[in-house]
């Protein structure tokens, strides 16, 4: 085997340039979820037909919050401002081949119904998984093709364009909102039960959620210990365009969908 190509993979020579020692103010928060209920409710539309996973509820109860409930959540930094979406895009990643980390986009994602995010979900994934990821993923072969440390500078032109300057490299299919509203990814996937995600410097979104594993664990229920089955859900929130508080509003609304996830079966 060899070690040095199995280190520096196209996403390891990205990260190593685009990323430097932490000196931003980000705010992190965990909050844990009782999806005992809505797992049932997920198994009851499987037996029906509709191929839903926990990822496709979260996604769109997220989105969903951030039009309904919390749009302070929906912003970004352009120029020294803070502009506010009129649309809610989530950037998903999602497991290729090989072990390989990729992403699909999920475009106004807030408008959809539980069976158009799958739907919509499913095609995005199958055209990942051949290679043929959106134009910001993309981007990231074309960085990693570049020789050190020629790499470090063309990322710091691209960021500088793009996320400081809010000009838009059409021809790249990059702009200054190029990942959308927000980034999920679900590492219980991969066998582990929490995270804390990073806010990655070449995105311009509010905050970066994550999903963790499902395990068992001991609860009071009407003053009763019984045993549900728990999620932790991780974030990472840009402490410019956003505090605590609206990180509180966003779990709680989490929280109350999860307990109604027949509200998703309708348009909003």
């Amino acid at each position: 085997m060899n070690n040095q190509t199995d280190f520096n993979n196209n996403w390891r020579k990205v990260a190593a340039t685009i990323y430097k020692k932490p000196s931003d103010s980000k705010i992190f928060g965990t909050v844990e979820i009782d999806v005992t209920e809505l797992e049932k409710y997920i198994s009851d539309k499987r037996k029906e037909g509709l191929k839903i996973t926990l990822t496709h509820v979260i996604v769109l109860i997220v989105a969903r919050a951030l039009k309904q409930e919390v749009p302070e959540l929906n912003t970004y930094v352009k120029r020294g401002n803070i502009v506010h979406r009129n649309y809610v895009d989530a950037t998903v990643s999602v497991l290729l081949p090989g072990g390989r980390m990729g992403s699909v986009k999920v475009k106004d994602a807030d408008n959809l119904t539980l069976k158009e995010i799958v739907d919509l979900m499913s095609g995005e994934i199958k055209k990942s998984r051949k290679g043929d990821e959106n134009s910001t993923m993309q981007s990231k072969h074309l960085l990693a093709s570049i020789p050190w440390p020629f790499r470090n500078w063309v990322f710091r032109l691209y960021k500088m364009f793009t996320i400081d300057w809010g000009i838009s490299l059409p021809f790249l299919g990059l702009n200054s909102d190029s990942f959308g509203s927000f980034v999920i990814s679900n590492i219980g996937s991969i066998g582990l039960d929490m995270g804390y995600p990073s806010l990655l410097p070449s995105s311009n979104v509010a905050f970066v959620m994550i999903m963790g594993g499902i395990y068992k664990k001991p609860v009071v229920v009407n003053d009763e210990i019984v045993v549900r089955r728990i999620m932790s859900l991780g974030a990472a929130l840009d402490h410019r365009v956003t505090d605590a508080s609206q990180g509180g509003k966003l779990f709680r609304f989490i929280k109350y969908m999860v307990k109604n996830p027949e509200l998703l079966e309708e348009k909003p």
